[in-house]
């Protein structure tokens, strides 16, 4: 008697896809909104079901086989085709339009952000950003803001939205200073020179630790924003914290330490309840989901 064919559902294609997204369980449990444990055991089963393993387990993260990347190409093609399904049947609905106003920090727009809003408008050309900047989330009960993109363990009770993410924050220094890095690092790194952040940034967990660990004479260049930390630590000024998504992107930086559990802030995407209904609100919020959550790998520092 012929072995029965493997039957497996849409929900088993997608689990596949968002696990190959997010190189990992706990990622895509957070894409697909239910529990780790969950992940697993249900991997588990498409994988006994088919008789395939569809993912190599490594100490960073999970790897797809090639009949998981086969798997995982197949949901992404039934995404776009159901996506493109989605627009046929809206039919004569007219296109999300208007202004949009987006808040975020410097470094998250020059170093992330920028390259996914300019995909945005090429998809949703009747939409307008109008992006501002700074370090704390506007009032969106105001309309200061539609939407914040915020790195934060504390986003405000009156906003709702979602973790994309954490993001990972480790120590660099000037590549060419650290040739033997990172199986080769000092153990001197205290009494080097440092950059660090200013004050108006001192609740960050990075600064806080500099504070407590370098002395005030080995800190010779202190700046008020992150964007130009990478910059400076490149030119040869000092030993400094970084965002990974920053710093492992840079060829003349190195890593002198492994990511810091403790360093590490959720990335956020929020909205005032009242709005998140709003067709131009909807859409950016579901397209930046997805475009933050493939870029997990490095924010959350495991590129390397």
């Amino acid at each position: 008697m012929a072995d029965r064919e493997v039957e497996f559902t849409w929900d088993d294609i997608r689990l596949v896809k968002a696990i190959a997204d997010a190189c990992g369980l706990i990622g895509a449990a957070e894409i697909l909104g239910i529990n780790h444990s969950t992940v697993f055991r249900r991997l588990g089963q498409i994988e006994a079901a088919m008789k395939t393993t569809l993912f190599e387990r490594h100490r960073n993260g999970y790897a797809a086989t090639p009949a998981g990347e086969e798997m995982a190409a197949l949901g992404a093609r039934m995404e776009n085709d159901v996506a493109a399904f989605a627009l046929k049947l809206a039919g004569s609905q007219p296109a999300p339009h208007g202004e949009l106003r987006v808040t975020t920090n410097d470094s998250l727009l020059v170093h992330l952000l920028t390259p996914l809003f300019a995909k945005f408008q090429t998809l949703y050309p009747d939409i307008r950003l109008d992006v501002v900047l700074g370090n704390q989330v506007l009032n969106l009960s105001k309309r200061d803001a539609d939407i914040a993109i915020r790195a934060t363990d504390n986003p405000p009770d009156t906003l709702v939205g979602r973790q994309i993410a954490r993001v990972a924050w480790a120590l660099y220094g000037r590549a060419s200073d650290y040739p033997a890095a990172p199986e080769g690092v000092p153990t001197d790194l205290f009494d080097r020179r440092w950059v660090a952040l200013a004050d108006n940034l001192g609740h960050l967990q990075a600064a806080k630790h500099v504070r407590l660990h370098v002395a005030p004479e080995n800190i010779v260049y202190k700046l008020n924003t992150v964007l130009g930390l990478a910059d400076a630590i490149e030119q040869g000024i000092g030993i400094g914290h970084l965002p990974c998504f920053i710093g492992d992107k840079r060829a003349g930086l190195v890593q002198l330490s492994a990511p810091v559990d403790s360093f590490s802030a959720g990335l956020w995407l929020l909205t005032h309840p009242d709005l998140r209904h709003a067709p131009r609100v909807r859409v950016f919020m579901e397209f930046m989901g997805q475009e933050l959550s493939r870029g997990r790998t490095i924010i959350e520092g495991q590129l390397r």
